[in-house]
């Protein structure tokens, strides 16, 4: 599958692929190793660099949650995520995006709210039965 905007790269869609094969929302570092298994000379310039090319190209997201590292998504339409803050998974949350929220917030910002990101923090089920 070529990617448009640029020129074809095995690199950049080996990357891509495991990317969309994963809801794990993985750091470059993750996905480093796993495109390595299927392209041992890979570097993790050549990663980062690819995963930059996707984000410009809208083919994946990048995600910040504040941890000092950034996280991928595949999945590049607008959703929610759950961050447990004893694990530090990170899941999509299967809900509507509120868009009345926009509308709401639209006064205190005296310009135009285009999208909004909303992350949810706690603990997960997995984590919550370990205790």
């Amino acid at each position: 599958m070529e990617l448009s905007g640029t020129k074809r790269s095995k690199q950049r869609e080996k990357i891509f692929q495991v990317l969309k094969r994963t809801t794990s929302h993985p750091t470059a570092e993750w996905v480093y190793e796993r495109v390595r298994e299927h392209i041992p000379r890979i570097s993790l310039g050549t990663v980062y660099r690819n995963l930059h090319i996707l984000k410009e190209q809208g083919k994946i997201r990048e995600l910040d949650f504040g941890e000092g590292l950034r996280r991928y998504d595949a999945m590049v339409a607008q959703h929610y995520h759950f961050v447990c803050e004893q694990c530090g998974a990170v899941k999509d949350l299967d809900v509507p995006q509120q868009q009345d929220l926009n509308v709401r917030v639209q006064p205190a910002v005296g310009g135009h709210i285009r999208t909004h990101r909303l992350d949810f923090y706690g603990v997960c089920a997995d984590c919550m039965a370990k205790e």
